[in-house]
C-alpha cells in the first residue's frame, strides 16, 4: 500500500496541480444552481491547489527538476512538463491570486447582479489550468498548446456581458490573440524544430549549438526572437497591443485575470522562457549581427520595449475610464518584462522575472479598487471621483499603496524589479533605456498618484457623498494585496535567490 507521503512526490504533484482547476469546473457546473455550494467549492480547490503549488515549491528552489509526461502526439512533439524555478514562480502568483479573485468576484458578481456566474467561475479555473500548464511546460509545444487553450478559455469571459460592445471586444481580443499566434508563434516553434531537432526547454538553450554549427545566422536568429516577440501577443507588445485595451469591457475580475493572474503573465513569462531557454542569454547576450558595429541580435527588441514603455504611459495620462487607463498602464508595464529579457543578462532576466510578481500583485490591486469603486459608487471616470476617497477610505487607500509599487517607489515591491532592469540596461551600455526607464516611473506618478490623492480632497461647498465601501467580499482581498504589494519589497531577495539559477547554469 502506498503511503500518503511517498504519493505526494514531485512528480505526482505536477498532474495533481493540473487537476485540481478541472476537477474545480466539474463542480461548478454540478452545482451550477446552488451558488452557495459552487462558490465554496471553488474557494475549497483552490486553497488546496495553492497548499499543493507550495509543497512543490520547495522541492524545486531545493534545486529539484521534477518531471511528468502526459503523451507524445507525434515523434519529438509531446506533451509534458517539467518545473524549474521561473515557471514556479508563475505557478505560485497564479495560485495564490486565483484565491483572492475568486473571494472577490464573489462579492463582485453578486453585488453587481452579474448573469452566468456559472460559466464565469468554470471558465476562470479553465484559465487558471491555462496558466499552470505553461508554467509547468517542458517544451515549446506543450506551451502552445496551453497558450491556445487560455485565448479560447478567456473569450467567453471577456464578452460576457453579451451586448455589442463585448461582442466586437471579444472579435479583437480573439482575431489579435489568434491571429498572431498562429501566424508567428507556429512558425517560430517550426523553425526552432527543423534548426535544433528538439522543442524542449533546455538550460542555456537549445539554439547556440545550433548557431555554433552553421545551421542558422545571427540574421535568422534575430528574425526568429521577432516571431517570438510578435507571436506571442499576451505580452501585448506594440503595435500588436490593442486587444487588452478592447478586453476592458468584461467585468472587473475578468480584468483582473487579464491583467494580474494568468493571461498577459503567459505572455510576458513565455518570452521570458523563450530567451532563457530556447536561444540562452549567452547566446543573445554575446552574439552580434555585424561585428564592426556591435549591434546585438536582440537590440531592436530592447528599443521596441523601451518605446511601448514610454507610448503607452503618455497614452494611458489621456484616459479619464479608470479601467483604460490602467490598461495602457499594464502595456507599459509588461514592456519592462519584455525588456528584460531582450537585455539578457542575469540582472535583467531576474528583474523581469521579478517584475512578474511584483506587477501582478500590484496591478491586481488596482484593478480590484477599480471593480470595488464601480460597485460601491458606480464610478468609471477618474474625473468623477473626487472626494470619494473619504467614502471609500479602505479601497482608496489601497491604491496608493498598490501604485508605489507599479511605479517603484520603496517600500512598493516594483522599486527591486525596475533596479535589476536598469542595471542590466547600465551593463549593455543602452543609455536611452535607461532614461526610458527612468522617465516611464515619473510618468507613472503623474497618471497614478492623483487618482488616490484627488479622492482625498473635497471642493468647498460640496456635502459628504453618500457613498460606502463595496461589500466587505470585494473590500477584503484588495487589501490584502495591497499589503502583499509591500511584503514583496521585503521578501525580494528570496525572489533574487530562487530565480538566479536560471541564469548561472548557463554560464553567464
Amino acid at each position: 500500500m502506498i503511503s500518503p507521503i511517498a504519493f505526494l512526490n514531485p512528480e505526482n504533484m505536477i498532474w495533481i496541480s493540473l487537476a485540481l482547476p478541472l476537477l474545480a469546473v466539474v463542480l461548478i457546473f454540478l452545482f451550477g444552481k446552488m451558488p452557495n455550494i459552487r462558490e465554496a467549492c471553488t474557494i475549497g480547490i483552490s486553497v488546496v491547489l495553492f497548499g499543493v503549488i507550495c509543497s512543490l515549491a520547495s522541492h524545486v528552489f531545493a534545486g529539484e527538476r521534477p518531471t511528468w509526461r502526459l503523451s507524445e502526439m507525434l515523434p519529438g512533439f509531446e506533451i509534458a512538463f517539467t518545473v524549474e524555478p521561473l515557471g514556479m514562480l508563475f505557478a505560485l502568483v497564479a495560485s495564490g491570486l486565483w484565491i483572492l479573485t475568486t473571494i472577490y468576484a464573489i462579492g463582485y458578481m453578486r453585488g453587481h447582479h452579474e448573469i452566468n456566474q456559472t460559466r464565469f467561475f468554470a471558465c476562470f479555473a479553465i484559465a487558471i489550468f491555462a496558466a499552470l500548464s505553461a508554467a509547468f511546460a517542458k517544451n515549446l509545444f506543450t506551451l502552445f498548446v496551453a497558450y491556445e487553450v487560455m485565448t479560447v478559455s478567456t473569450y467567453p469571459l471577456v464578452t460576457h456581458h453579451g451586448n455589442e460592445e463585448a461582442k466586437q471586444g471579444g472579435r479583437v481580443y480573439l482575431g489579435i490573440l489568434l491571429g498572431t499566434s498562429v501566424a508567428f508563434f507556429m512558425l517560430a516553434i517550426a523553425w526552432t524544430w527543423s534548426v535544433a531537432g528538439t522543442l524542449d526547454f533546455t538550460p542555456g538553450g537549445i539554439l547556440t549549438q545550433a548557431s555554433l554549427d552553421g545551421k542558422i545566422t545571427n540574421m535568422q536568429l534575430s528574425i526568429l526572437l521577432g516571431l517570438f516577440a510578435f507571436g506571442i501577443g499576451k505580452a501585448a507588445l506594440m503595435p500588436f497591443h490593442r486587444w487588452l485595451p478592447a478586453a476592458m469591457v468584461a467585468p472587473t475580475p475578468v480584468s483582473a485575470l487579464l491583467h494580474a493572474v494568468a493571461v498577459v503573465k503567459v505572455g510576458v513569462f513565455s518570452i521570458l522562457k523563450v530567451v532563457v531557454y530556447i536561444f540562452g542569454i549567452d547566446l543573445i547576450g554575446g552574439t552580434h549581427l555585424d561585428v564592426t558595429n556591435q549591434t546585438g541580435m536582440s537590440d531592436w527588441l530592447c528599443y521596441l520595449a523601451g518605446a511601448s514603455i514610454l507610448l503607452a504611459s503618455l497614452v494611458a495620462m489621456t484616459k479619464d475610464n479608470l479601467k483604460a487607463r490602467l490598461a495602457y498602464s499594464t502595456i507599459s508595464q509588461l514592456s519592462y518584462i519584455t525588456l528584460g529579457a531582450a537585455l539578457a543578462t542575469t540582472d535583467s532576466v531576474i528583474g523581469g522575472g521579478m517584475h512578474i510578481a511584483m506587477h501582478a500583485v500590484g496591478k491586481i490591486t488596482l484593478f480590484f479598487c477599480a471593480g470595488a469603486i464601480y460597485v460601491g459608487a458606480h464610478k468609471k471616470n477618474i474625473s468623477d471621483m473626487r472626494g470619494l476617497g473619504r467614502a471609500m477610505p479602505f479601497t482608496m487607500g489601497a491604491f496608493l499603496i498598490a501604485s508605489l509599487c507599479i511605479i517603484g517607489i520603496p517600500p512598493g515591491g516594483g522599486a527591486w524589479s525596475k533596479m535589476f532592469l536598469a542595471i542590466g540596461a547600465a551593463e549593455r551600455g543602452h543609455s536611452f533605456l535607461i532614461a526610458a526607464l527612468m522617465i516611464s516611473s515619473l510618468l507613472n506618478i503623474a497618471y497614478l498618484v492623483p487618482i488616490p490623492i484627488l479622492s482625498f480632497m473635497t471642493p468647498k461647498g460640496q456635502e459628504p457623498l453618500k457613498y460606502k465601501e463595496a461589500p466587505l467580499m470585494c473590500v477584503v482581498p484588495l487589501c490584502i494585496t495591497a499589503v502583499g504589494s509591500v511584503a514583496l519589497f521585503f521578501f525580494a531577495d528570496q525572489i533574487y535567490a530562487w530565480l538566479l539559477p536560471i541564469t548561472t547554469i548557463s554560464g553567464n
